[in-house]
Formats: C-alpha cells, sequence, structure tokens
C-alpha cells in the first residue's frame, strides 16, 4: 500500500477489498417496499445470503430506509415525484407512504441490524 497526502492508497485488489475499508449498504428493505414487490420474498432470501457473507467477514453494514415527509413539509420536486409515483393529479390526493411511524416505514424483520445495533420493530 503506498501513502500519499495522509491517505493510504490500495495497490491490490486484497488491500482494496479489505473489511476495515469496506462497507455493506442495504438499502430500502422496508416493509412496505418489500409487501408491494411480486417477488419480495426471494429478493429478501439473496439480501440475507449477502448480509451473513458481509457479517461473517466483517464487513460493517448500513441499513437505509425511504421516509416520506408530511406533504406540508415536501418541496417542490418531493410533491411533484409523489403525485408521479401514486398517478395522481393533484397535490390534495398524494399520501405519503413512509412518514416515521407509519407501518410500511420499518425494516423488515429479517433485516434487523446486528444486536449491537438499535433495531425498530414496530410495525
Amino acid at each position: 500500500m503506498q501513502r500519499a497526502f495522509g491517505l493510504n492508497i490500495p495497490q491490490t485488489l486484497e488491500d482494496v477489498c479489505h473489511p476495515t475499508r469496506l462497507a455493506l449498504v442495504v438499502y430500502d428493505m422496508q416493509v412496505g417496499i418489500i409487501n408491494q414487490i411480486k417477488n419480495g420474498r426471494e429478493i429478501t432470501g439473496k439480501v440475507l445470503q449477502v448480509l451473513q457473507g458481509a457479517r461473517q467477514a466483517g464487513i460493517r453494514v448500513f441499513f437505509t430506509r425511504h421516509m416520506s415527509l408530511p406533504r406540508e413539509l415536501m418541496g417542490v420536486s418531493q410533491l411533484r415525484m409523489a403525485m408521479a409515483w401514486q398517478r395522481v393529479k393533484s397535490v390534495d390526493e398524494i399520501k405519503p407512504w413512509f412518514l416515521r411511524d407509519s407501518t410500511g416505514f420499518p425494516l423488515i424483520p429479517e433485516m434487523c441490524p446486528s444486536p449491537a445495533r438499535r433495531c425498530s420493530t414496530k410495525l
């Protein structure tokens, strides 16, 4: 590994793929998303395999969730996107799908972060 300007510059695949330099980002594995997808259970199984491998290798794991704002707090692009996704013609018809306390917001139970992390299983 070379060092320049206070940075370690990886030279080999082993350098690049060292668990201390990698992270797995698990994106939007939420109840409200997985339940809408035709093959949601199949996708969940594949993501769980990757998650297990990352944990066994000591790779950090980060979970993301999509969150909607209440209509009155949405900006122009959020309102337009919600109208397009929900196929409605009026802002009044928008129903925020992923409000923090909604049933679709939590991660699916299978994706609960490791015990060292907090997991909101509120459904």
